[in-house]
């Protein structure tokens, strides 16, 4: 796929500053049909809104690490591939589009960086937020969403995290970059000051109906210094029950979880639960 590195300046913008963007023509192209697409689907419920806009992408391809291109961390866009966090971030920005009425790519563009860095902030590699605590937390501060782990279940959990400073060799821009690795330090040191909640695995099933349509899920792990391995977004279906919508890696595309949540998390390894993010009315 050939790539068309696009600069914009804003004239709806959060930053009002001009945005580097790498976006193939495509990518584009999808954005344009991807409002079309979402026209209509607006609901008062914010939260079925998204999942609604969410389903659009069923069957889109599973692809990892698209937004590793390069040290500078230009704003990348790709709609025809995603993983787990890219969809539910563009699917997040599509539904903040439609519910402000405008459709407008720089629009889109700005909401989407609001949402993937740092106090929405685009300043190199450390400052995408690429622990999901910490992306659940800024998001929180910018008054996207709040994190309700607690308040339907959730208990509070102490373990370091520290996978990527002792994984480095794992990250191209980490690995021989001293500046990237200290500002990632930094913020594992914040995340390790921090008190965070998981609803434990085992009592998912009993707190299911605690969790809302719409509602964000980030799965918690076991493994050393990692705090999540995968997110998707709740979404309640015919049978009554919680679903995952996710970027699978599984099925290697976008799908609804054949099992309730609570019986899907019991085939995943190292799974230890979830944490729950409500997005904002």
């Amino acid at each position: 796929m050939r790539l068309c590195s696009l600069v914009f300046l804003l004239g709806i913008s959060i930053s009002g500053v001009a945005q580097e963007l790498i976006c193939s023509e495509k990518d584009r192209q999808a954005f344009e049909d991807k409002t079309i697409e979402i026209d209509g689907l607006l609901e008062n419920d914010f939260g079925k809104t998204v999942v609604a806009v969410g389903k659009t992408f069923l069957g889109t391809p599973y692809v990892a690490q698209t937004l590793e291109i390069g040290e500078a961390e230009p704003l990348t866009i790709n709609l025809q591939g995603l993983d787990c966090t890219t969809f539910v971030e563009n699917v997040l920005a599509f539904g903040t589009l439609l519910r402000s009425g405008k459709s407008h790519f720089p629009v889109f563009a700005d909401t989407l960086e609001n949402i993937r860095y740092r106090d929405g902030k685009r300043n190199g590699y450390a400052s995408r937020l690429h622990y999901f605590t910490e992306w659940i937390a800024d998001n929180e501060k910018k008054g996207l969403l709040k994190d309700v782990t607690a308040e339907i279940g959730g208990v509070p959990v102490d373990k370091e995290i520290n996978f990527m400073s002792t994984h480095r060799e794992l990250y191209p821009f980490l690995k021989t970059n001293e500046d990237n690795y200290e500002k990632i330090k930094a913020s594992e040191d914040y995340l390790n000051g921090e008190i965070f909640c998981v609803l434990p695995q085992n009592q998912i099933a009993v707190n299911e109906h605690l969790i809302r349509s719409g509602d964000i899920i980030a799965l918690t792990t076991s493994i050393a210094g990692l705090d999540v391995t995968h997110t998707g977004i709740a979404t309640r279906e015919k049978d009554g029950r919680i679903h995952l919508l996710h970027a699978s890696t599984g099925s290697m595309e976008v799908e609804v979880s054949k099992l309730p949540l609570a019986e899907y998390l019991k085939g995943i390894k190292k799974n230890t639960g979830i944490m729950v993010a409500r997005l904002s009315p």
